[in-house]
């Protein structure tokens, strides 16, 4: 069975050469840039006859990512790819789940239907299923969804003495849980409203008898920051010394991950974005279901 041919699109060639590692196949070079109006060029100059492909995307900022990603697996369809799968270590356009007013667009539903119209499989990490119980609902196309909880736990048992685990919200408990159990470390969860993107109020309560500890803030997505923040703001009110703030995914709109350590926290993520807060690297987990879905695929 001849390998999996692994592409990058721009901004992913560093996780694209280590899963390359990893699976022990190549990498093939793929050319993009903007014409003067803003559309996209793209030309593959790696034949493509027969080969299983995999395209390596992180979704952060799709609006500029989804149509060259499109435009690149219908590319590889014409070149004559075998199969056409996607790597989308974040997985954009979740959060619009529902019609909450009348006129909106679903648009995590919209958006599953173009990339499964557009790929075979596809591989991502937590993404944030809400209202959604599998990707399944939304995602006509094989997907592999891998958790980074277990790293998390693990980076936290190796890198901060005596913590308290701090969820953002009471629909977080159970990740919240399943962190502190594998970290051996006391949880609780935030008291949470949100009455806009940028306009949250939480409260945090009954921590006394986790004083001495280090409060260590998860959650799967760092975007605007606003819970962290102002969580960070109440535990410093209340004497607790700097917290850490952990994402699975960290977006940073806003240039959040900057007002969380200038109030004083450390900031980690994994490296599903790529931004320079990454100390948990989730490549692993991504070679490791990149194996498991061409498994079973067909090859045609």
């Amino acid at each position: 069975m001849t390998p999996t041919l692994l592409f990058s699109m721009p901004g992913n060639e560093r996780l694209t050469t280590e899963l390359a590692d990893q699976l022990d196949c190549e990498t093939g070079k793929l050319n993009t840039r903007q014409f003067p109006d803003g559309e996209t060029y793209l030309r593959f100059a790696t034949d493509l006859n027969k080969r299983s492909v995999a395209i390596v995307c992180t979704l952060a900022h799709p609006d500029e990512k989804i149509l060259p990603l499109i435009f690149a697996a219908a590319t590889a369809r014409e070149l004559g790819a075998s199969k056409v799968g996607l790597v989308a270590p974040y997985l954009a356009y979740m959060r619009q789940d529902r019609r909450f007013n009348a006129g909106e667009a679903v648009t995590s539903r919209q958006v599953a239907r173009l990339i499964s119209e557009a790929f075979d499989w596809m591989v991502t990490i937590d993404p944030h299923l809400h209202r959604y119980g599998d990707l399944s609902e939304i995602y006509s196309i094989p997907t592999r969804v891998v958790h980074a909880a277990p790293l998390i736990s693990k980076w936290v048992k190796a890198n901060i003495e005596k913590p308290l685990i701090i969820g953002p919200d009471s629909e977080s408990e159970q990740w919240v849980a399943a962190v502190a159990s594998d970290a051996a470390a006391p949880y609780c969860v935030l008291e949470k409203v949100r009455h806009g993107d940028r306009d949250v109020r939480i409260t945090l309560r009954n921590l006394e008898a986790w004083q001495g500890r280090t409060a260590v803030l998860v959650d799967d997505i760092i975007s605007s920051g606003r819970t962290m923040i102002e969580a960070v703001r109440l535990l410093a009110g209340q004497g607790w010394p700097p917290p850490v703030c952990i994402a699975v995914h960290g977006l940073f709109a806003d240039h959040s991950d900057e007002l969380l350590v200038g109030a004083g926290a450390r900031v980690v993520t994994t490296n599903s974005v790529g931004t320079g807060r990454s100390e948990i690297d989730i490549g692993p987990l991504l070679g490791d279901a990149i194996k498991a879905i061409e498994s079973v695929q067909p090859r045609l």
